[in-house]
């Protein structure tokens, strides 16, 4: 059965997909948007969402990887127990005839554990054509297959969230922006707080502090993929973007907001992402090493925020422990009732650092579990 025109459910059941560890923070900022929700698992919370909460999730989470609509389920132990059943389950709503879809498919402890055997079924009941290329848009169709039990969601995101929009150059592994906001949700700073990431990399944490404090929206400036389902109300995207959309005249923080790095590609790159980010007024960027490091002139006490560099070694040769070393020193020295929040996979580099921190988050950068140490403002 190919898909129809079916209208979408006034209130749908969904799922928000994050990075696992990050599941307090983004229900937090379901709940902020007054969408209520509960855990689904790891790196999962499931809300019942109007098209109008479902359109505010995707512009306004910040921490957040995707928005998924529960298409339907069925049960089935065998391929064509599936070809029966599935043909119930209707994507009309937010697959249009003749759109190329793309599956993404698990399995776990099922006896169907060929998720390629799965999908030429579903295209062939569900009369889809075959895989679309990388590079042809899609809608994308999430199967879970657990045990005998599929389920069926459909991406409202597209793109991952963390594809702001105004990403361009980059250093080397740049931070994911929805785990750079998670992490100046947990280390505690707030807009209107000085900030300073003396490794700042391509730019990740002092841009999202910098449009946090402007008041621009996480995906203010990207599409989605809910744009384009048969179900889509133009009307609602529209009061959704206008309530989004930060007044003509933002106020600018007083607070300063400072960038570094010691790598010159890195500055050029931060300059470069804050201006596209709408943040150049609001992101001082510097070249330097974290040795020279000081408060801006005239800032009350804020935060270092920093992803610093991970693994052994320094390109130069030096121990990463004596980088961590001379932060801890800097960070007691000039930075006195200053807070700290370092997002690293070492916690013996955190010891190096001889600050008294606590873990407030534990989550992946990549492959990498990761750990946000933050010592209070004060407590240095």
């Amino acid at each position: 059965m190919a898909p129809s025109r079916s209208p979408r459910p006034d209130r749908a059941a969904a799922v928000v997909v994050c990075v696992p560890g990050l599941e307090d923070v983004v229900a937090a900022e379901l709940s902020a948007l007054g969408i209520t929700n509960r855990p689904a698992g790891a790196g999962a919370l499931a809300a019942r969402m109007t098209d109008r909460q479902l359109y505010l999730a995707n512009v306004a989470l910040a921490s957040a990887t995707r928005v998924l609509v529960e298409a339907g389920e069925v049960t089935a132990r065998s391929f064509a127990a599936l070809e029966d059943r599935v043909a119930a389950v209707d994507l009309g709503p937010w697959v249009a005839p003749g759109v190329a879809v793309r599956f993404r498919i698990s399995s776990h402890r099922s006896r169907l554990v060929h998720t390629g055997a799965v999908e030429e079924r579903l295209r062939r009941v569900w009369r889809l054509g075959p895989a679309p290329a990388p590079d042809v848009e899609a809608a994308l169709v999430v199967v879970r297959i657990d045990r005998d039990r599929f389920s069926f969601r459909v991406d409202s995101s597209g793109a991952p969230l963390h594809h702001r929009g105004w990403r361009g150059p980059a250093a080397k592994a740049p931070l994911r922006e929805t785990v750079a906001a998670a992490v100046l949700t947990a280390s505690g700073w707030q807009p209107g707080q000085p900030l300073v990431d003396p490794f700042c990399g391509s730019g990740t944490l002092p841009i999202e502090a910098g449009r946090r404090a402007a008041g621009l929206a996480p995906g203010g400036s990207r599409s989605f993929a809910f744009t384009r389902w048969p179900s889509f109300a133009p009307g609602t995207w529209a009061s959704v973007q206008a309530a989004a959309r930060p007044p003509d005249d933002p106020p600018t923080p007083v607070a300063p907001l400072v960038a570094r790095d010691r790598d010159a590609g890195a500055v050029a790159a931060t300059a470069e992402n804050a201006e596209r980010a709408g943040v150049a007024s609001l992101v001082t960027v510097e070249h330097g090493a974290v040795s020279a490091a000081a408060p801006p002139e005239c800032a009350d006490p804020g935060w270092i925020v920093a992803n610093p560099p991970w693994g052994g070694r320094l390109q130069g040769g030096g121990d990463l422990r004596d980088l961590y070393a001379r932060l801890g020193q800097v960070a007691r020295e000039r930075f006195p009732g200053w807070g700290v929040a370092l997002l690293m996979a070492d916690p013996r580099l955190a010891a190096a650092t001889g600050l008294p921190g606590q873990v407030r988050l534990r989550t992946r950068a990549g492959p990498t579990p990761v750990s946000l140490v933050v010592t209070a403002p004060g407590a240095a």
